[in-house]
């Protein structure tokens, strides 16, 4: 009943914005054909973005080290400090550590998201 409630928080207070955000940048990388795979990764952010308690990120960097590589130049990095600095931000107040605990969740998922697995 926590995970649902804590879901449904998340989905109203900026779940809902940030999973439609990567979910247009990954139809916008999806229009080329070398951006496929790039869109799909983002796919699979926005997923986890919607209801993301309850669910774990296992990363598997090595299964695709070229293309990790490429997204860590283009998008990982970034996107990964960007994360790092609301989870920071998040968890200084003791309302907000679950979303900062989410925020270090997608971190990782962000830098190296080709390989990665979504669990429950």
């Amino acid at each position: 009943m926590l995970k649902f409630i804590s879901n449904l928080i998340w989905f109203i207070f900026g779940g809902l914005i940030l999973a439609l955000l990567w979910f247009f940048l990954g139809l916008v990388l999806c229009i080329t054909i070398v951006g496929i795979p790039f869109g799909i990764q983002c796919f699979k952010v926005a997923r986890i973005s919607l209801f993301p308690f309850g669910k774990k990120v296992k990363l598997h960097a090595s299964k695709h080290p070229i293309a990790n590589f490429i997204w860590f130049i283009l998008f990982g990095l970034a996107t990964a400090i960007v994360y790092l600095g609301l989870g920071i931000l998040h968890c200084i107040t003791i309302i907000g550590i679950p979303k900062g605990i989410f925020c270090f969740k997608i971190m990782k998922l962000a830098l190296f998201p080709f390989g990665a697995e979504i669990t429950k």
